[in-house]
């Protein structure tokens, strides 16, 4: 099993994607980072009910 990504990583990454310009994909940011897209999704996901803005 890979090791996780340490928290920090992860809501930069997050905050990149969030604040992302017009034409920006997510899947570009990831690739940029080196994690999988859909690893990207979860975290905005995640990051988005931390908040209180979304849905579990």
């Amino acid at each position: 099993m890979p090791k996780p990504y340490p928290r920090e990583f992860r809501d930069d990454v997050v905050r990149v994607a969030q604040t992302r310009g017009a034409g920006v994909r997510v899947e570009q940011i990831a690739n940029d980072f080196g994690v999988h897209p859909m690893t990207l999704f979860k975290w905005m996901r995640a990051a988005d009910v931390d908040a209180g803005t979304g849905q579990a």
